[in-house]
């Protein structure tokens, strides 16, 4: 063995973040592999580390016994006093020193690779144990090569992959390059340890407000919810429980400092501020910025509003190819219908109007049909009169006088559909 072999051990432990005791351990395993590889299989030994000497004893140890029986683990009393020990008697444990360069060469190089392996494995169960209750944090690295898709950082003691679907399409990065990413999972997997990063999460975007906004890292600002299109446009909502403090404002900071921060290492990704409220509505209207709303209808029941803007509003509430409702749905978890003041003017009007074909139907009456939900000729002509006569508001229609319009909103269907069919 080496002279200074506990210097290595030392300089191991130091390079590789491993505890001596582990390399130790792996020396100690690995000598006893290649000891029994070159004396037997069979023979009884152990291997330790001499902190004084600096090196790894083997001993051979032997029962001594009346008659031999098992001559790899037995020595005769007689034996034992003339090669071993003159003191020796029957039953005592007697060990004998081997030198470690009687093993040869095969038998060390099988040591070796012992020894790699157990550093190796070492290496794999501290970076496990390092980074397992780190998800959800924020690291930086180096872009160190690329890897059917992936990319792979160099953490330093570790790597970590960004795989192809946690990469935002649009940025491009070449080797050397740092970056940043979340911890979204560390995986164990047969070849170590698999940390997994992500530029795409959505909590990508909160730990990044997190470092920039010192009053969320401090608590008292409360980032309620993220809703994300990577790459194209983030909204996130906030809230604070001081009302000395305006959450919007201190996100977006001094001039838009602070979200312009997180706007740069998100390399150009659009971010809305929206202030959370317990207002279902107001959380809706503001969730769908920069568009004004004017008019909201709420169904509570099935989590839905058909929300009205005005005419020059509509492609801005709606975003393009959807993302600004699609988003805002998203962050408030209720499903948003966009509508114009014109295509609901326009529904209304041409609705309304069917009813006014029927030839004695005036505008008050046909208002009030609508507002009872028959709300077109269609669905006139398909009515009960005897349920229609129970409606609060026909209260001064007879009977008569409903059957003979559902008849008639019933002719004048039919020949539309004749017409069409011609």
């Amino acid at each position: 063995m080496l002279p200074d072999l506990k210097r290595l051990i030392e300089q191991l432990g130091k390079d590789k973040g491993i505890e001596k005791e582990v390399i130790v351990d792996a020396l100690e395993t690995a000598v006893l592999t290649a000891a029994r590889k070159k004396l037997g299989q069979n023979l009884d030994m152990e291997a330790h580390f001499n902190e004084d000497m600096g090196e790894i004893e083997v001993f051979r140890f032997m029962t001594v016994v009346e008659n031999v029986l098992n001559p790899d683990t037995q020595v005769s009393l007689e034996d034992a006093r003339s090669t071993l020990d003159e003191e020796a008697e029957l039953g005592d444990s007697l060990g004998l020193k081997i030198e470690a360069s009687s093993f040869g060469r095969i038998a060390v190089q099988t040591a070796k690779q012992i020894i790699i392996q157990k550093v190796r494995d070492a290496e794999r169960d501290r970076t496990y144990e390092e980074y397992k209750d780190r998800k959800g944090e924020l690291i930086n690295g180096f872009v160190q090569r690329f890897e059917g898709g992936s990319i792979i950082v160099n953490l330093g003691r570790a790597e970590g992959v960004i795989p192809p679907n946690e990469q935002i399409h649009k940025e491009t990065f070449k080797r050397g390059d740092r970056i940043r990413a979340y911890i979204c999972d560390v995986k164990r997997i047969s070849k170590g340890p698999q940390i997994i990063l992500s530029r795409t999460h959505p909590q990508f975007v909160n730990a990044l407000f997190e470092i920039e906004v010192p009053e969320i890292s401090e608590g008292f600002i409360e980032i309620v919810n993220v809703a994300r299109e990577p790459g194209n446009r983030s909204k996130i909502s906030v809230r604070t429980k001081d009302r000395d403090i305006d959450p919007v404002g201190a996100c977006v900071g001094m001039r838009g400092s602070r979200v312009q921060s997180v706007v740069q290492e998100l390399r150009g990704e659009k971010i809305d501020i929206v202030p959370y409220t317990e207002d279902a509505v107001q959380y809706v209207c503001s969730a769908l910025s920069p568009a004004k709303v004017g008019r909201v209808f709420m169904d509570e029941e099935s989590r839905a509003m058909e929300v009205i803007v005005p005419d020059d509003q509509l492609s801005l509430a709606i975003g393009k190819s959807g993302q600004n409702v699609r988003l805002a749905a998203r962050l408030t978890g209720w499903k948003i219908d966009v509508k114009s003041d014109a295509m609901i003017e326009g529904r209304e009007g041409k609705e309304y109007a069917s009813l006014l074909q029927i030839a004695d139907m005036d505008e008050p009456t046909a208002e009030m049909l609508y507002n009872e939900g028959l709300k077109d000729i269609n669905i006139l002509a398909s009515a009960d009169p005897d349920l229609v006569a129970l409606l609060p508001s026909v209260d001064g229609l007879s009977k008569e006088k409903l059957s003979q319009w559902i008849d008639e909103a019933a002719k004048i269907v039919a020949r539309q559909n004749n017409g069409n069919e011609a």
